[in-house]
């Protein structure tokens, strides 16, 4: 232990101690931090140690400030890599920037360039065999130089301090305590749009049960809008049993489709199509046309159960039972769910159940389904969750797992450090300033960032907003913007796009919801707003700053029905500014901040700027500007900044 001279402490990410790992994106920067500090003024060396399959590399790391540490580095492969740091005092670059000191203050220096010198031949001496390094050359160097003089200048070249930092001797090599994970995914796991639709619905014939060949002549217009993730309710045969009718009626009449997580009938389960929908080739076919207009395809994994599914009759171990002998049905009062029923996780059949689960899931992922939203994850047991997502990524690494869990924040933590892609969360229910600017900085800047990845669904066919339905067509632009702009990914429900906003009354709930019964939708009518969704999806595109939620900032706007905040990618000359009016119903005129002190400008300087959603260029000049966002014209505006020099 008397080695391990250095400490190393606070790192980041570090999630419950090891226990699980933090979350990467592909090509983008993971960012480690940590306190390194020792007694003494030598200098110190830290760097950062990635394991991919056995391989080791070493990234150095830098002084950020107060003895705080920071390396980048991208992680190219998908997959899991574990990492470390390790310091060490550099005794080279100690010596150099002693002796620095002691040539300032005229004193002699003549035994401390006999240190250098010996500290150089040390290094050689110990490097290993095979080791590239040009000590050797430099050694030579010093030997045939015929004075201090020429060795000092070889000395306290930079070039040989940079070879000695990267192969000398790591004088006292303190390693962290602690080996992390970190699980990198594909850019779709962290920025994407995604749009929902029940296949069912999507004929262009009144009452006919939609096909895949329906929606495949959907995908244009999907494409068109600017979204990435075209996701499907199930698509699995539907159990007659007790099975819903209209607006959740406990009865259905003859013709009734019934609920699509009513999984299971004489047709097959949870690997079988709903023969109305057509096959499992116009399945894969369809994923293919998705594939070419560049879209693909999520699936609901809901592991209820029809009692009419092949699993209840084959399998009746799987499935608790009550006293009386009678299947337990998925009761939540006063809610009624006859029509489904739920697997025993910890039953007599469990590892046939945990199997039998995983194979649903490989069995999609064999017909080019990459994406799947997990329907309640919170009501299944964790340990399934960590084991089966693990056995998915181990067949296809670039598989993404959408938790809907609108649950207590610790379960929606948790599951999100299990394994979980990303999360649905409570944006849906945050509407007030004050609230955003809480919740959003909770994400972006907590412990949370590292590990739990947020989908803004503005609606769900599960929820209807209470803010959407009095809000009008300016509400729909509102939550759009936020949705699109405050994450990294997002999505909408089929119908967002003209303002559906009919709910059963006190509810937060669709009135004729298409979970019970077929629509029929007519998605180019007055007043939609996919003029607005398809300029959101192409700023989303073509600006880096909102790739990332991270970025996320909020400035000063005095009007609390006024959010203002702003994303930045420094590195590629990326910087917008976003003003929402939150009040659909009244014209909000306030003052606002220019962030002027982002690119190191006085109050009184000028900046240039694009009016993102009408394409003019004017001048801000100094910091305080008044602005007026009427909803009924437009109830936002997007800004880009450019800062100076940037030769826009």
């Amino acid at each position: 232990m008397s080695a391990a001279r250095i400490a190393i402490e606070n790192v980041t990410p570090e999630i419950n101690a090891g226990r699980f790992p933090a979350k990467a994106i592909q090509t983008e920067d993971f960012v480690v931090e940590a306190d390194i500090f020792s007694d003494g003024h030598d200098v110190l060396q830290a760097a950062l140690v990635l394991d991919r399959g056995g391989k080791s590399v070493e990234y150095p790391m830098r002084l950020v400030d107060n003895d705080r540490w920071e390396t980048r580095v991208q992680l190219a492969d998908l997959g899991l890599y574990k990492y470390t740091i390790v310091a060490w005092r550099d005794l080279f670059a100690s010596w150099s920037k002693e002796i620095r000191k002691k040539i300032e203050a005229a004193q002699d220096v003549t035994v401390e360039i006999v240190e250098g010198h010996d500290l150089v031949q040390s290094a050689l001496a110990a490097l290993k065999r095979g080791t590239r390094s040009k000590l050797d050359e430099y050694s030579k160097r010093l030997a045939a130089a015929s004075n201090d003089e020429e060795k000092l200048a070889i000395l306290l070249s930079g070039q040989l301090l940079d070879e000695m930092a990267r192969t000398g001797i790591k004088s006292n090599l303190s390693r962290y305590d602690r080996e992390l994970e970190v699980i990198v995914d594909r850019s779709l796991a962290g920025f994407g749009a995604w749009y929902e639709l029940f296949p069912r619905s999507q004929s262009t014939i009144p009452g006919r049960h939609g096909t895949f060949e329906d929606v495949i002549q959907r995908l244009p217009y999907v494409k068109q809008l600017g979204f990435d993730v075209l996701y499907f309710p199930p698509i699995h045969p539907i159990g007659t049993t007790n099975r819903k009718g209209p607006n959740n009626s406990l009865i259905a009449s003859p013709g009734d489709p019934g609920s699509p997580y009513a999984i299971g009938a004489e047709a097959g389960g949870h690997d079988a199509i709903h023969p109305e929908l057509g096959t499992i080739e116009d399945f894969e076919r369809l994923v293919r046309a998705a594939y070419d207009e560049g879209l693909e395809i999520a699936l609901d994994f809901a592991i209820q159960c029809s009692p009419d599914h092949p699993w209840v009759k084959d399998h009746p171990e799987w499935f608790n039972r009550r006293p009386d002998g009678s299947i337990k049905f998925a009761e939540n009062p006063p809610k009624k769910y006859e029509d489904i029923v739920n697997v025993e996780f910890y039953g007599s059949g469990k590892e046939e159940v945990w199997a039998a689960l995983l194979d649903v899931v490989l069995f999609w992922i064999a017909r080019g389904v990459k994406i799947f939203r997990v329907d309640n994850p919170h009501t299944k047991p964790f340990p399934f969750w960590e084991w089966l997502i693990a056995e998915a990524r181990r067949v296809d690494p670039a598989v993404i797992f959408l938790a809907e869990a609108f649950t207590r924040p610790k379960i929606m933590a948790r599951l999100a450090k299990l394994g979980f892609t990303q999360s649905y969360s409570y944006f849906t229910w945050r509407n007030e300033k004050h609230e955003l600017q809480e919740y959003l900085t909770q994400l972006t800047q907590g412990e949370a960032k590292h590990f739990m990845r947020p989908n803004f669904f503005a609606n769900t066919p599960d929820i209807n907003p209470f803010y959407l339905q009095g809000s009008g067509r300016p509400g729909f632009q509102v939550r759009l913007i936020l949705a699109a702009t405050l994450a990294g990914s997002y999505g909408i429900y089929n119908g967002f796009e003209i303002c559906e906003a009919a709910a059963v009354p006190g509810k937060e709930e669709y009135l004729n919801s298409e979970k019970y019964q077929l629509r029929e939708w007519k998605l180019d009518g007055p007043g939609n707003i996919s003029e607005d969704i398809s300029r959101i999806n192409r700023l989303r595109r073509e600006h880096p700053a909102l790739r990332s939620y991270t970025s996320l900032k909020f400035y000063n706007a005095w009007n609390d029905n006024i959010l203002y905040y702003g994303k930045i990618d420094g590195a590629r000359d990326s910087f917008l500014l976003f003003h929402v009016n939150l009040d659909p119903n009244s014209a909000q005129e306030f003052q606002f901040e220019v962030p002027l002190w982002e690119f190191d400008l006085p109050d009184d300087a000028s900046v240039e700027v694009e009016d993102l959603v009408h394409g003019n260029r004017f001048t801000w000049h100094g910091k305080v500007h008044t602005l007026r966002l009427d909803p009924n014209v437009l109830p936002y505006a997007i800004w880009r900044l450019f800062p100076p020099g940037s030769g826009r």
